[in-house]
């Protein structure tokens, strides 16, 4: 049966294992930026654990201040990992109170009562442990079952130190000048290489599904505007009903074709970016703004009356008119057409129909228009307008 020391060993190497892997990734793709900073965390725990080996072979005050600031210290670390990959950015909430268990643990350790320093590090890392299980129980947006099973490990973790706690707590064990050594601290040791070498692999997992999600984002974004693309409308209304209570936007820029041809593609392009700028100020939950290609916009709009539709199609037209895009003499319009089905799901039609015919909510007697012009610049007019 392996004793204590052996199973140290054990927690050691897989740490520097999983340490060096998640550095290799990292460097990989240094946009993964949470990755390299689990690497961090596991690497402090590595130090802990070699620390807290020797520290059984020669029990040292100062030796023990470190062992236990280290404990703390790499949780923290994975904590803010964990932070970092689901957007949380309030690390101070995390920080703060840790830092402070870390200053209570070496104020008493320092005093002699090094039982108590364990207690209050144990119960700091549970509680560390405890967060990060609920931060991704509450929050994961991707894939349920990796991220309940990462919220599983932590707690079995977290729970494996609480017991420690307990057990040193039960006892009475104020002073130790020693290692602790009982049931709960072997268990510990099983469960935490077991729980670490989980997390490791399922920290891959989410490197790979932040992946694909940044890929499929910038598949479905236009690169210019910064909107969503025609991909992106097809993929999120190509097989919904054009139902009660939603309405589409069009916008068109007229004389578009003449700007870039008259003072060039940049200017174009600039054109388009301050359309889409008027277009993103009326983004809201409900309203999604996409760039169809070339000149061409719409604004997909769910729970909304005729009349609101409109009036928003009719705000877009008015600001991009407000709005000069360059100090110049040429003009390049942009018209706008709002359509609606607020009547029976009967009326309804799937938004795929526009790409091959015009349908019947899209027909002249069903559209409310507006009009609006953009000025670009040229020393002299455009050919072929006032």
């Amino acid at each position: 049966m392996l004793d204590f020391s052996s199973l140290l060993l054990a927690a050691a190497l897989s740490g520097i294992c999983l340490s060096i892997t998640m550095f290799a990734i990292w460097l990989a793709t240094p946009r993964a930026r949470f990755v390299l900073t689990v690497a961090c965390g596991i690497f402090v725990l590595v130090a802990h654990v070699v620390g807290f080996w020797r520290y059984t072979k020669e029990a040292d005050p100062w030796l023990c201040q470190v062992v236990l600031a280290l404990l703390t210290l790499g949780f923290l670390v994975i904590c803010l990992s964990a932070m970092q990959y689901l957007g949380f950015r309030d690390y101070r909430r995390v920080v703060v109170p840790t830092l402070a268990a870390m200053a209570a643990c070496a104020l008493v350790t320092y005093l002699g009562f090094d039982g108590i320093g364990f207690q209050i590090t144990y119960a700091a890392v549970t509680a560390l442990l405890a967060t990060i299980g609920t931060m991704f129980w509450m929050k994961g947006d991707h894939d349920r079952r990796i991220l309940l099973v990462v919220s599983f490990l932590s707690g079995a973790c977290g729970l494996s130190f609480a017991l420690c706690g307990l057990a040193l707590l039960a006892q009475g064990q104020w002073v130790l000048n020693a290692a602790p050594d009982n049931w709960a601290e072997r268990l510990n040791s099983v469960v935490a290489v077991a729980c670490m070498t989980g997390l490791g692999a399922l920290t891959l997992s989410l490197h790979h599904l932040q992946a694909q999600i940044e890929l499929k984002a910038e598949t479905m974004t236009d690169p210019l505007t910064g909107l969503m693309n025609r991909r992106a409308l097809n993929e999120l209304y190509g097989e919904r009903s054009f139902g009660p209570f939603m309405a589409i936007a069009m916008f068109d820029l007229d004389h578009f074709k003449t700007t870039n041809d008259v003072f060039g593609h940049p200017v174009g392009d600039e054109v388009l970016c301050r359309f889409a700028a008027v277009i993103k100020k009326y983004g809201r939950a409900g309203v999604d703004a996409f760039r169809l290609g070339g000149e061409e916009f719409a604004l997909v709009m769910s729970r909304v009356t005729p009349e609101k539709a409109h009036g928003m199609a009719s705000r877009i037209g008015s600001r991009s008119a407000q709005r000069s895009c360059l100090p110049t003499a040429a003009r390049c319009a942009a018209a706008s057409a709002a359509a609606w089905d607020s009547v029976t799901p009967r009326a309804a039609r799937s938004t795929r129909c526009w790409r091959k015919r015009t349908p019947r909510f899209m027909r002249p007697s069903a559209l409310g228009a507006t009009g609006s012009s953009f000025r670009t610049e040229r020393a002299g007019p455009v050919p072929g307008q006032p």
